[in-house]
C-alpha cells in the first residue's frame, strides 16, 4: 500500500477519526486523540527532497504540494489550473511516478523523491529530450499546461507505454490543452522516445 495520501484521503479519515472519538465519549475520546492530524491551521514542518535538493518548510497540515511548490519553494513550473485534479497541470513525479500535486498534501510528500519540471533537465544548459521534442514539435501554443503535459510524457516513455499514437494518447488523456495542441504533443512524445532510448 502507497505511503502517499491524497488530501481527500486525508479529510474524509480524520473525519471517521473524529466521529469515533465522539462514539467513544469520557476518556475513551482522550485517548484517541492524539492519533487524529493535527488542527486545521496548525503549521508543521516537513522536509521535502526535491530536484536532488533538501528543502525544510513549514506550513499548513491541509497544505497540496502544488501550493507548496509555488508558495513556499518558488518552484512555479508546476501550474494550478483546476485545482480538483482534472487538468493534469500541476504534475509532478513522485518517486518517478506522475502524480497530481494539487490532490498530494505536502505532508504526505516527505520521504520521497519528486521532480518538478524545474529538475527535469540534466543541466543548466541542456534541456531534457522530452522539452526539446516539444519545442521541435510545436507541442504547445500558451504553454500553461506545457509543464504537466512534459511531466507526463515523460513518465509515459518510460513506463513503456508509448508504443503507437493510440497508445500515447490514452496515457496523456488527463492531461487537458485548451489550445488542442493534441497532434504535435503525441509527435513530441514520439519524438522524445527514440532520444530517451525507448523503442
Amino acid at each position: 500500500m502507497s505511503s502517499t495520501y491524497t488530501r481527500r484521503e486525508l479529510i474524509s479519515g480524520t473525519a471517521a477519526g473524529a466521529t469515533t472519538v465522539s462514539l467513544l465519549g469520557g476518556a475513551g475520546a482522550q485517548a484517541a486523540a492524539p492519533a487524529l492530524a493535527p488542527p486545521s491551521g496548525t503549521p508543521v514542518n516537513t522536509t521535502l527532497r526535491i530536484n536532488g535538493r533538501d528543502h525544510r518548510v513549514s506550513h499548513d497540515v491541509r497544505q497540496s504540494l502544488l501550493d507548496t511548490l509555488r508558495e513556499r519553494l518558488g518552484l512555479t513550473g508546476s501550474k494550478k489550473g483546476c485545482d480538483h485534479g482534472q487538468c493534469g497541470a500541476c504534475t509532478v513525479h513522485i518517486d518517478g511516478v506522475p502524480k497530481l500535486s494539487c490532490l498530494t498534501l505536502t505532508v504526505a510528500a516527505q520521504g520521497h523523491e519528486i521532480t518538478t519540471i524545474e529538475g527535469l533537465a540534466p543541466a543548466a544548459n541542456q534541456l531534457h529530450p522530452m522539452q526539446q521534442a516539444f519545442i521541435d514539435c510545436d507541442g504547445f501554443q500558451c504553454g500553461y499546461c506545457t509543464p504537466g503535459q512534459i511531466m507526463s510524457a515523460v513518465a509515459c516513455v518510460k513506463q513503456g507505454l508509448a508504443k503507437d499514437a493510440a497508445s500515447i494518447r490514452e496515457f496523456m488523456s488527463g492531461n487537458l490543452c485548451r489550445c488542442a495542441a493534441y497532434p504535435n504533443i503525441v509527435k513530441a512524445v514520439e519524438q522524445a522516445r527514440g532520444a530517451m532510448g525507448e523503442a
